[in-house]
């Protein structure tokens, strides 16, 4: 994937997370759910950014650890305050130089259950923004669920991975 294809794709992920933000109230966005964990729509937006915030800092480090997520209660509960940190991530992402993406870094990250430690693994910020667009993607779809039990209507492609969308419309025309 070229630099701006990739690029493009953060960019694609987080102006949906700016629309979600702006169809939801901060009272819709904070109110905790009756889902099984609880957690309110805001929680789980808040969730998408911390996987964002710890490749920013990783792009300066040369390690991103996915566990020191930052978990701000502020970014989970005030609907101003999750747009101000997705229009930071936006700008700052826009502004990475082509070179950095095949930069190696070390990503750290829980994967066992029954396990304290943390695994270590060689990647590059490419994969690292793919696999940050990707997990992105997931919890929309979760959002999106969330959003349709309180009535609240997202557009079609939020959510749905774009490898879906491409399948969905290939199969119209055929």
């Amino acid at each position: 994937m070229t630099r701006p294809s990739l690029v493009g794709a953060l960019e694609e992920v987080l102006l949906q997370g700016r629309t979600l933000l702006c169809t939801l109230g901060s009272q819709a966005y904070a109110r905790s759910l009756d889902e099984p964990s609880g957690a309110s729509l805001g929680a789980h937006y808040r969730h998408v950014l911390d996987h964002f915030l710890c490749l920013l800092e990783g792009i300066q480090t040369g390690q991103i650890n996915y566990d020191q997520r930052q978990r701000s209660p502020e970014l989970e509960s005030s609907v101003p305050a999750a747009l101000r940190a997705t229009d930071r991530l936006l700008q700052q992402f826009r502004q990475l130089p082509t070179d950095m993406l095949q930069r190696p870094c070390t990503v750290v990250y829980s994967v066992a259950y029954g396990e304290s430690g943390t695994t270590a693994v060689a990647s590059n910020l490419a994969r690292e923004i793919m696999f940050c667009v990707g997990h992105a993607i997931h919890h929309y779809a979760i959002l999106k669920l969330l959003c349709a039990g309180m009535a609240v209507e997202l557009p079609y492609e939020f959510g749905v991975a774009p490898s879906t969308l491409r399948y969905q419309e290939a199969g119209m025309a055929g």
